[in-house]
């Protein structure tokens, strides 16, 4: 694995960003998102999304001057058109909308549709925190899961964020309802990895932790077997409902993935007047679970996020570790 510099990365989006169309301000918010999911560890939505990304605007699907419209107004809650722009613009737009809201109402709620995928979901959960608010999102996406019980396609990953902030370090959940993301099982494929656990089944119906079997079956396993694919369908529905935009189910009938919907919450926490209360009782949750015994000796107990801050520091000291290949296609963009 090769190693860059988080600027020298940035340098490389914007280039290309900028040689598509992008405005200056625009190119540097889009390559920050990118750029920062690979900071952080997340590599999978970071570089090695990038390439798609482009591929999707060259093909028109995405419109890269289109921004979010508030088409209803609720007080706390709204309901946005993306117009199938950048989808990693149009949520961070969506995220600080939400924010807004809940300084202004205690909560805010952004329901999004027409807009594209919004690359790594767990930029808007560290979004919130950075505001001082608790925040939830999620999206749905094509059908790429089947439903317990089948072997056929008809549900979405529907990756789910929730994000708690706390002084000491901020618990950012961000997980997909498969037990690996599509972004993941590429990922391990391209480094000729297995999986630490089962992850779906290959084409004899036989689980296996070969990202590359699973790929080719096109059943990744649901979190939770028939919870999770429970959960699948409800965020799904949750989703368009909120936003008057397109199921999975509909999705699916669409040349490729767009025209997902997302919702964006967000709680201003500041606003309870017991918050240090709060916030020491999160804390002593924290240690206590940290304090659990571990399954093996050398193992430590982490709640969803605490890696995230050393690795981004360390990636920043040391350059953010690429695939080669995928980083010289991205230079030849």
């Amino acid at each position: 694995m090769l190693r860059v510099p988080f600027s020298e990365m940035m340098d490389q989006f914007v280039r290309v960003l900028l040689g598509k169309g992008f405005t200056e301000e625009r190119a540097q918010q889009c390559a920050a998102l990118f750029a920062e999911a690979s900071l952080d560890g997340v590599y999978s939505h970071g570089l090695n999304r990038f390439p798609s990304f482009i591929e999707y605007m060259d093909k028109g699907y995405i419109d890269i001057d289109a921004v979010p419209e508030c088409i209803h107004s609720l007080g706390a809650m709204e309901r946005w058109d993306g117009h199938l722009g950048p989808g990693n613009l149009n949520a961070r737009l969506c995220m600080d909308r939400a924010i807004a809201l809940a300084k202004q109402h205690g909560m805010g709620c952004v329901a999004l549709r027409n807009t594209n995928h919004w690359m790594r979901g767990g930029s808007y959960g560290w979004q919130a925190v950075e505001a001082g608010c608790a925040g939830i999102c999620w999206t749905n996406t094509m059908p790429n899961l089947p439903p317990w019980g089948s072997t056929e396609r008809k549900l979405g990953n529907n990756p789910i964020v929730f994000a708690v902030p706390r002084a000491e370090g901020a618990i950012v959940l961000d997980m997909a309802i498969s037990q690996f993301s599509y972004g993941q099982l590429n990922t391990k494929k391209l480094l000729g990895s297995q999986l630490p656990v089962d992850g779906g089944y290959d084409t004899a119906g036989n689980l296996t932790k070969d990202p590359s079997a699973i790929l080719e079956s096109g059943r990744p396993l649901p979190i939770g077997f028939w919870k999770g694919s429970g959960l699948a369908l409800v965020l799904d529905l949750m989703a368009a409902m909120l936003a008057d935009g397109h199921t999975t189910h509909e999705i699916g009938k669409l040349p490729v993935e767009h025209s997902v919907s997302q919702v964006f919450m967000a709680f201003d926490i500041g606003a309870f007047p017991n918050l240090d209360y709060i916030n020491e009782r999160i804390h002593e949750a924290i240690l206590d679970l940290q304090g659990a015994a571990p399954l093996e000796e050398d193992s430590t107990i982490r709640y969803p996020g605490e890696d995230t801050l050393v690795r981004r520091q360390y990636n920043l000291e040391h350059g953010i570790p690429v695939e080669p290949s995928i980083w010289q296609q991205v230079t030849r963009l």
